[in-house]
């Protein structure tokens, strides 16, 4: 298993693994769990891993290879459904296809009730789900008849019908087929760059912290404000393996613009390289801690990289 943290050597060493040995145990849901971060916040998602096998199978393929991160909602239709899934945009290039693996067979069970994930198809023809997915804003029973019924497979946990709500309450504009009634953040829109954008990752338990870090995974969720508000940030980061310290490298296709205020932000000083983390939550074998002040130092502008510096716990 992949120790957080493993950057301090031998001295803090034992010490971290004190540290990770005292994680408490955590509450586990049933079914795999993705955390959504978007341009005005994070929800995540409970897959039904038994109910809709191959659905949840289908769409984990495309979160395992980074396909969702980058991607824009590109239909919202209030009180109805918040779509995504299946275009980024390019500059200068327009809306980019998420390429798609064959379709798959329907398997409705599950009413499209409100905070339910359902998988987009063609009109008429059941089996046609690929990439496109959708949250239901309301109870849309009309869902359950049409054209097979559509696949409930997942729904939001927690508190996050509310971003998703807030996501619902964005202004839109229609560009066509790929921004049909795409949601933009701010008070006007001028440009694609404006449009509400998602990264969908994995995660081992459901939590509402601004920073996870995923042990086994070596994933880092965060959102980070630039020298003292010059620009704030959603992104992730994965862990870099080497001989003794804990590096992590910025996933350039999850850098998104974040609107705040985001309680408890990671500050980065360009000055100084450092990138600082109030509190991190730390989710390593069935336990949980939270780490104090940590401090990662820039070591690498390309890629962009940190070694850990220091941490309280």
């Amino acid at each position: 298993m992949f120790s957080l943290f493993q950057s301090q050597r031998v001295g803090k060493g034992i010490r971290l693994l004190v540290f990770l040995l005292s994680l408490m145990p955590l509450y586990s849901a049933g079914g795999t769990i993705v955390r959504v971060s978007t341009s005005i916040g994070d929800f995540s998602i409970e897959l039904l891993d038994e109910t809709a096998p191959v659905t949840v199978r289908n769409f984990l393929n495309y979160v395992h290879r980074n396909d969702y991160n980058g991607t824009y909602f590109h239909r919202v239709v209030d009180d109805f459904v918040a779509q995504g899934g299946a275009y980024r945009f390019q500059p200068y290039v327009g809306p980019i296809d998420v390429p798609t693996d064959p379709p798959i067979v329907n398997e409705f069970n599950v009413s499209n009730s409100r905070g339910t994930v359902s998988m987009a198809k063609l009109d008429g023809a059941p089996d046609s789900a690929t990439n496109q997915w959708f949250i239901n804003l309301a109870d849309n029973t009309t869902l359950d008849k049409d054209n097979g019924g559509f696949t409930v497979f997942g729904s939001v946990l927690g508190d996050g019908m509310t971003i998703v709500d807030a996501i619902d309450n964005q202004p839109t504009v229609n560009l066509g087929y790929k921004a049909e009634s795409a949601p933009y953040t701010k008070t006007e829109y001028t440009d694609p760059t404006d449009f509400l954008y998602m990264n969908v990752e994995v995660v081992t338990r459901y939590s509402g912290a601004p920073h996870v870090f995923e042990t086994s995974s070596g994933l880092l969720i965060t959102s980070v404000d630039i020298d003292n508000g010059s620009e704030l940030l959603s992104m992730n980061f994965s862990s870099v393996q080497t001989d003794g310290d804990l590096v992590i490298q910025v996933n350039p296709d999850s850098v998104l613009r974040r609107g705040g205020p985001v309680e408890g932000v990671a500050l980065f000083n360009s000055a100084n390289g450092e990138l600082r983390i109030p509190l991190l939550e730390v989710n390593s074998n069935g336990g949980v801690a939270v780490a104090k002040n940590v401090v990662f130092a820039l070591t690498n502008s390309n890629p962009v990289q940190f070694t850990l510096k220091s941490f309280e716990q």
